[in-house]
């Protein structure tokens, strides 16, 4: 098996291309010569720029399906001999199948079977390891582009040190001061996912105090009122940025934090695969299958009788969250900064 020049179909969502990295990063080592170019929609496309398995991004923005279409002539002369499709849909096969890639490799799922070349079965549970990383890396072992799955399967992004040298540059000139504790405080998942705001806040400030850290928070432009109402309770010097970063320039900034505190979500991804020490509030999610992984990733969580329910609302108490102190984040985050 030889490949020239491979086309990825990244994930949609960030939580999931983070997942996907240490899959990315063993195809580089399995064809360290070939062209490398990844497909993937714009909000998720500046995870991987400075990454070492990425040769050239490919913007993926069409809407219609005679704006597929054109997207698939497009890539029909580029001349790649294989593309892995890591994202599920139909269309993701569909799309390879109308550019005339030779090899298309992806997962059975969607009823795109037969547009593939190697259909692989998705995996049944209790086959692979639990954590969603190997779902990804799964795929490559069945499909013979991998012998046995990598040594160092660990998240993380290869581009850190140059993110974090961006980073500090920012915060130097918006006069930050060299210790920043970064706040997510928002989950895109549901409101079942998010520890109280104020407690955030609270622990946010037992570390600040502690350390002398100024604070940035981050969110969506959705999430803008609720990072400011975090904001509003912070005694340090604080910056509300939800909904003023687009993803790079989000990466530059938590690589530069020197502590990240969040509920599951793909700030989280993030912060733990720049190698930030990082402490995450888990409660309606499994950490088993989506935590972050890492030396430096703390998590916390109240282990009552009905989580992981996996429900975006929580229909009783929220008592998964409301029963997590601010004194435990903020202990578990100066237990990282030591």
């Amino acid at each position: 098996m030889s490949y020239q020049k491979i086309l990825v179909r990244a994930t949609n969502w960030v939580g999931d291309a983070v997942m996907s990295l240490p899959a990315l990063r063993a195809l580089r080592e399995r064809f360290p010569q070939a062209h490398i170019a990844i497909l993937a929609k714009p909000w998720v496309a500046d995870l991987y720029h400075r990454e070492p398995f990425c040769d050239e991004m490919i913007p993926y923005t069409p809407g219609t399906l005679a704006e597929k279409l054109r997207a698939a002539r497009a890539l029909k002369p580029r001349g790649f001999d294989c593309a892995i499709l890591l994202q599920n849909a139909f269309e993701a096969a569909a799309v390879a199948f109308a550019a005339r890639i030779p090899e298309r490799i992806g997962y059975a799922r969607d009823g795109r079977g037969a547009l593939l070349t190697r259909s692989i079965p998705v995996p049944l549970p209790g086959e692979i390891p639990t954590h969603e990383r190997f779902y990804y890396l799964e795929m490559l072992h069945r499909a013979g582009i991998l012998d046995r799955l990598p040594e160092n399967d660990r998240i993380m992004l290869d581009g850190a040190p140059a993110a974090r040298q961006a980073g500090q540059a920012r915060f130097e000139a918006l006069r930050f001061g060299p210790r920043i504790i970064g706040i997510s405080p928002g989950a895109a998942f549901g409101s079942a996912k998010r520890w109280l705001p104020e407690r955030f806040a609270e622990a946010a400030n037992t570390v600040a105090r502690e350390t002398g850290s100024s604070v940035a928070i981050f969110g969506s432009k959705e999430e803008r009122d609720l990072c400011a109402s975090v904001a509003q309770a912070i005694t340090a010097p604080v910056r509300n940025f939800a909904g003023e970063t687009k993803l790079g320039e989000f990466i530059e900034l938590t690589a530069a934090c020197s502590v990240y505190l969040s509920n599951d979500s793909g700030a989280m991804h993030i912060a733990s695969a720049l190698g930030v020490p990082s402490v995450t509030v888990f409660g309606a999610t499994n950490h088993l299958t989506t935590g972050p992984t890492g030396p430096v990733a703390r998590l916390v969580r109240e282990p009552v009788e009905c989580s992981p329910c996996m429900k975006r609302e929580c229909p009783i108490d929220h008592r998964c969250m409301t029963r997590v102190e601010a004194s435990r984040v903020a202990s578990a985050a100066l237990d990282l900064l030591q």
